[in-house]
């Protein structure tokens, strides 16, 4: 064989092999001439730095043994903690395809993704629990992904950011824009509650009133969003490059590991085995209540949003510690905005294609703690400051309510809600 030139042998010596570098001049193996050698070890090559991305990777051994677990029926607390852990580096993975098919395919149509697939472990347990009637899991949950992102995460970021800070900086333009929009969120959970409180007296049937009120708020919701999407991406969307011009440097440095068709692939795989994951979850849910006590509303509200988010958690407060405020403010508020502007109206259309009765209607409590919550956040970020005092009361406004829906029990709250969900389950 032809000795190569010193050139190429030299490119070739400082590529590492799959197993570590090696100290000839030949290709690495997904490098070599033969497709048949090629392309298995140039996929195992690209799976090992997917996996070597990030070190919540290392929980991937519960996705098998959740799956075997939910399989073969064994106890219910085994499935559901098994495959609450397995999801949690699903979600990492599907964070990170969504992030490398976006980076190639430019602002817009990643924008698209990012809504779409940011939010899917919350959606497709949703969609699951709505399917099997779990009603009041599926609007603690999109309630519980709201109140984590605004008050958990952003607490979190705004402590990680003012560790070594005395303060940060950020678009409030952008940021009071989005809270508005959750402002808007929040009243459309208030009405219904307020509707349902004045048909209390009424003749009329208040079951109709509020699935007609739901349908058609549901439907405004999401022509906000699109009207969002078209205001960030289209006709203001100086107002946001400008936080992409301030981090524009950094954001080059990052590598991108997997092509446009390989992210596209990876999307679809981790997508399915997240629902086959959620599925057994979501089956499990009703044993655990009952073994260990703990309500639905507390699961849905506190638990499952944590496995959800917690890529968005660590991708947030990694980026606010580098003082990149404008980019965790986004992660944390555009993805609650998301939740309340485009899932949780869509999950109100789908009960009504499949006649389940899913609606705005959430328990006077829940709406008072939304609204609550979202006053908090507005009077933080108004000023377009933050520091670790301000990051204390996001938390500590998230534990108080944590504790407190801890000891909500399920009956509790509007008894024609309650009658309404004991007949579609």
């Amino acid at each position: 064989m032809a000795t190569p030139e010193n050139g190429r042998a030299d490119t070739h010596e400082s590529q590492p092999l799959l197993g570590g570098q090696g100290s000839s001049s030949e290709r690495p193996l997904w490098e070599h001439e033969s497709p048949v050698v090629r392309w298995p070890m140039f996929t195992l090559h690209k799976t090992w730095e997917v996996l070597a991305s990030n070190y919540v990777n290392v929980l991937l051994v519960f996705v098998p043994a959740g799956i075997i677990t939910g399989a073969l029926g064994t106890n219910p607390t085994a499935v559901f903690i098994l495959n609450f852990l397995a999801i949690i580096p699903l979600a990492s993975l599907l964070s990170f395809a969504t992030e490398e098919l976006a980076a190639k395919l430019g602002q817009t149509i990643g924008g698209l993704l990012n809504a779409t697939f940011g939010n899917a472990v919350e959606l497709i347990v949703s969609i699951l629990a709505l399917t099997q009637g779990q009603i009041r899991i599926v609007q603690s949950s999109m309630l519980g992904s709201i109140l984590s992102n605004i008050l958990l995460v952003l607490g979190c970021c705004f402590i990680a950011g003012g560790v070594t800070r005395s303060e940060q900086n950020f678009n409030s333009t952008v940021a009071s824009t989005m809270s508005s929009l959750m402002a808007v969120a929040s009243a459309s959970l208030i009405i219904p509650a307020t509707l349902y409180a004045a048909l209390s007296t009424s003749k009329s049937s208040s079951q109709e009133n509020i699935l007609i009120l739901s349908h058609g708020t549901a439907i405004i919701l999401l022509l906000l969003y699109i009207l969002y999407l078209f205001f960030q991406l289209k006709t203001h969307s100086h107002l946001f490059d400008e936080e992409q011009q301030q981090d524009g440097g950094d954001n080059q440095k990052e590598p991108e590991i997997l092509s446009p068709v390989a992210a596209g692939v990876a999307l679809v795989v981790v997508t399915i085995m997240v629902a086959v994951c959620a599925d057994y979850l979501v089956d499990s849910i009703d044993s655990i209540v009952e073994e260990s006590g703990v309500s639905k509303t507390f699961i849905g509200l506190v638990l499952l949003p944590i496995v959800g988010n917690a890529a968005e958690h660590v991708t947030a407060c990694v980026v606010a510690y580098k003082d990149k405020m404008d980019l965790a403010i986004g992660v944390a508020i555009g993805s609650s905005m998301q939740i309340a502007l485009f899932v949780t109206p869509f999950l109100v259309i789908l009960g009504w294609i499949i006649d389940k009765p899913m609606t705005l209607h959430f328990q006077t409590f829940e709406t008072v703690v939304f609204f609550l919550s979202v006053l908090v956040v507005n009077y933080l970020i108004q000023d377009g400051k933050s520091n670790y005092l301000e990051g204390s009361m996001c938390l500590g406004t998230y534990i108080i309510i944590a504790l407190a829906f801890f000891v909500y029990p399920d009956d509790a709250g509007d008894s024609m809600l309650n009658g309404l969900f004991s007949k579609h389950t």
